[in-house]
């Protein structure tokens, strides 16, 4: 079993509806229950920014500080982390001139949230994420992205680089008259952030492809997984290989990404294929509850991935995880959780349907703001 890495106290200042909160936590799971509106979710939003990104609502900052807060928020966490104990601390300071996001470890303040992949690993899953199956390729790109960092922090780098060249190029294609080096310089960095991003995203697929093959054995489905839209047939390809196809092509495109005004080429395009396997159908035609299944599923092989590969079970953050699955089904889940051997915080609006946790779980009640153990 992988080791546990889990949050012993977590504080709150200014944040979303909270003035001040606090929680005192030993290693079990975490259960928030109380009317929509309370506040559960904000709960495990702040725990979601203890991982590089915007956390679970990917929010823009100065909107998480509390309404009629002097300055910004802040949160908090003592814990048990993959490398012992430590403190973070993170949040921002609206005094200045620029807002932007600060991190301090053990009271010495980070050079980014990057090392945060130092301490735990994240995951979550949310109602919003309900119409992944459905709705933009975009949002299944970024959903895969964020599988990737939890095995590969760079990744996030990497991304956030070539969308920096892409502007660059798309920019100086635009207007018209530009120098063909300083353009063959910037596609030159985008072959090479490009390819490493899809060898980065087809590998964390592999690894999930084993690992969701399991799911056979759970009530949930197992799903399918494939990626399209660029370099398709490159799974066996070197990387230099493949870097000198994107590059020509992207030299080749220049004419008709200027015309079209943006790149129609490149790790960007990509779209991660779902597929319910037991029934052979595209996770989109699913019914709603078989894709809810598929994405608990899903993200359960992910969080199984996640502690085989750094030897750590990550933090679970389940919203609403509850509401539409059947007794045998949460009691099923309940125990998959519990079997990965980390921390999961869970909310629902009744504790009767968390019952079967028993004394796995710390409950609380949450309300207007407040929390009650």
């Amino acid at each position: 079993m992988a080791q546990k890495a889990f949050l012993s106290r977590l504080k709150l200042t200014d944040f979303r509806n909270y003035a001040e909160a606090g929680l005192s936590l030993d290693s079990r799971h975490v259960v928030l229950t109380g009317d929509n509106g309370a506040g559960k979710t904000n709960l495990l939003e702040a725990v979601s920014f203890l991982s590089p990104g915007r956390g679970l609502r990917r929010a823009v900052l100065p909107d998480v500080t509390r309404v009629g807060a002097s300055g910004g928020f802040s949160i908090f966490v003592d814990m048990e982390g993959m490398e012992g104990e430590v403190s973070l601390g993170t949040g921002i300071d609206t005094l200045g001139e620029t807002v932007s996001r600060k991190l301090r470890i053990n009271g010495t303040p980070a050079r980014s949230t990057e090392e945060l992949s130092e301490h735990l690993n994240v995951i979550w899953l949310t109602p919003s994420m309900d119409g992944l199956f459905t709705g933009a390729a975009s949002e299944r790109r970024r959903f895969l992205d964020r599988l990737v960092l939890s095995i590969d922090p760079a990744h996030g780098r990497r991304a956030s680089d070539f969308e920096r060249a892409m502007r660059s190029r798309n920019r100086l294609l635009s207007e018209g008259r530009y120098d063909p080096a300083w353009v063959s310089a910037v596609e030159a960095q985008m072959a090479g952030l490009g390819v490493a991003m899809a060898a980065a995203r087809l590998e964390m697929l592999g690894l999930l492809r084993r690992l969701a093959a399991a799911m056979e054995e759970t009530p949930f489905p197992s799903p399918a997984l494939n990626l399209e839209g660029f370099l398709d047939d490159a799974a066996d390809q070197p990387a230099a290989e493949l870097e000198e196809r994107y590059l020509a092509a992207l030299q080749e495109g220049r004419y008709r990404d200027a015309a079209a005004g943006r790149t129609l080429e490149g790790p960007h395009r990509s779209d991660l294929l779902v597929r319910h396997r037991e029934k052979d159908m595209d996770a989109g035609r699913c019914s709603t509850g078989e894709q809810k299944a598929l994405l608990i599923g899903l993200i359960l092989a992910h969080a199984r991935l996640t502690a085989n590969m750094t030897g750590f079970a990550p933090v679970l953050l389940l919203d609403e995880i509850a509401a539409h699955l059947d007794e045998g089904r949460r009691a099923a889940l309940f125990d998959l959780v519990d079997g990965l051997g980390g921390q999961a915080f869970m909310t629902g609006t009744d504790r009767s349907m968390f019952s079967a946790l028993a004394e796995r779980a710390q409950f609380f009640s949450v309300e207007g703001g407040s929390i009650h153990g």
